[in-house]
């Protein structure tokens, strides 16, 4: 219903209305104005009746003055209430008040008041602060746009680390598989969720796999275990598998995560190795008892890196400094202070060594960079001693908007695998051959 004004003697009961009003004649000089608007806009009704409303309220270059006028001109054409969109206008404090602008958003619905014959007599304005309703829509978009940046830096997170990650629900039953997962399976993610996943597991393996994670989601303990997965091609390809469980603030179990890893190249490696020689079996068993070790260690995946036995770092930046780095990683560095700092402030030798140069190749070009045993020699400044290192590594971009901003490493500590085979080499090749005799 369209508010009215019958005469002129009715002006004044403007003035206690439970609302913010305004009454304009025509050619918007103001009327009269609810006590309530007078308060909301620091306005003294004095000052105001009887003057333009255009110059009680100046354009001004930040408040929204078209949607206004528009809207005073629709009422003046057509007769007929006309709503506005949201605008800002800030009103000016009095100097009691501080002085200065304070930023303002309004609602305002305006409303023709009528002659008998149709004629606009008067513009009724009435006009809603929601200021700090505006602020809150603002500060919920924010929140909203900073969960989903999370969620979308965690999905990228999954998808990119270089081995195959699974949750489940707290009963054990599968939700996610990561592309590796699937990539490697050959199989989609519906056919794998629930426990889908252990029909691909070999049949002579399949009672011991379902047993070992029974077990494990049913005691809520930490699961590991080893057996053959059929890949894509259809063979049959052992991997190490390992999860533990979210624990709720009451202690209950309310997810797991963990990873896969294949393993079948370490291991045919292992039965060479024991196959060498029988009097090196001795070595060959510590060989795979130092793999399993390390393997365990650079291949399980827990709470998005912080358990990672692994060495996890993000570098962000044509200087590549450091944005995260696991414990590892402190640990291999022997320092507490990384994040914050560069790759040349934690290890300058990695200049000379070629590493920078490979961080600059991954990063000027996206394209991904896969290390196999490269030497690091470490110079450990507290004993002035240099120390050997190999590991096996991945350089990989990510991107923000669409642009290369950072580098992540995700790298595995293979040094005693490197120097056990050099040993054993080593070994074969100064045992006399049997045919020597």
């Amino acid at each position: 219903m369209t508010p009215s004004i019958s005469a002129p003697g009715t002006f004044y009961t403007l003035w206690q209305l439970p609302e913010h009003y305004l009454l304009m004649a025509p050619d918007y000089t103001i009327l009269d104005a609810s006590d309530l608007y007078l308060a909301v806009t620091f306005k003294q009704r004095e000052a105001i009746v009887g003057r333009n409303v255009f110059d009680v309220f100046p354009r001004a270059d930040q408040n929204d003055w078209k949607v206004f006028t528009d809207s005073l001109e629709h009422i003046r054409q057509h007769g007929t209430p006309h709503t506005m969109p949201r605008i800002r206008y800030d009103m000016q404090r009095t100097a009691e008040q501080g002085g200065g602008l304070e930023e303002r958003y309004w609602e305002t619905t305006n409303y023709p008041q009528l002659d008998a014959q149709g004629n606009v007599q008067a513009i009724l304005l009435k006009t809603c602060d929601v200021t700090e309703q505006h602020r809150v829509e603002l500060r919920a978009k924010e929140m909203q746009h900073v969960l989903l940046e999370s969620q979308e830096r965690s999905n990228f997170i999954l998808e990119a680390l270089p081995v195959m990650v699974w949750t489940t629900r707290a009963d054990g039953s599968s939700d996610y598989f990561n592309q590796r997962w699937l990539t490697f399976t050959g199989k989609g993610m519906a056919q794998e969720v629930e426990f889908g996943w252990l029909e691909g597991v070999h049949p002579e393996d399949r009672e011991s796999a379902g047993a070992a994670w029974r077990k494990a989601y049913e005691s809520g303990t930490a699961y590991q275990t080893e057996y053959r997965l059929r890949s894509a091609d259809g063979d049959y390809r052992w991997v190490l598998a390992r999860g533990i469980p979210r624990l709720s603030a009451e202690g209950h179990v309310s997810m797991w995560v963990g990873c896969s890893v294949d393993i079948h190249d370490q291991k045919a490696l292992v039965a060479e190795l024991l196959q060498a020689n029988e009097e090196q079996a001795a070595l060959s068993d510590q060989s795979y008892q130092a793999f399993q070790l390390a393997q365990s260690q650079r291949e399980t995946f827990y709470n998005l890196f912080q358990q990672a036995p692994a060495l996890v770092a993000i570098v962000r930046g044509p200087q590549y400094v450091f944005e995260f780095a696991n414990p590892l990683y402190h640990e291999l560095f022997a320092t507490d202070e990384i994040v914050g700092r560069t790759v040349l402030d934690i290890v300058p030798e990695a200049a000379e060594q070629g590493f920078i140069a490979l961080l600059d190749q991954v990063y000027q070009t996206g394209e991904s960079y896969y290390g196999k045993e490269m030497l690091l020699q470490l110079h450990r400044r507290a004993t002035g001693q240099i120390e050997s290192r190999y590991f096996d590594f991945v350089y990989q971009a990510f991107r923000e908007n669409g642009a290369i901003v950072g580098i992540f490493s995700f790298a595995f500590d293979v040094t005693e695998l490197v120097e056990a085979r050099q040993q054993l080499q080593a070994f074969t090749n100064s045992a006399p051959s049997p045919l020597a005799s």
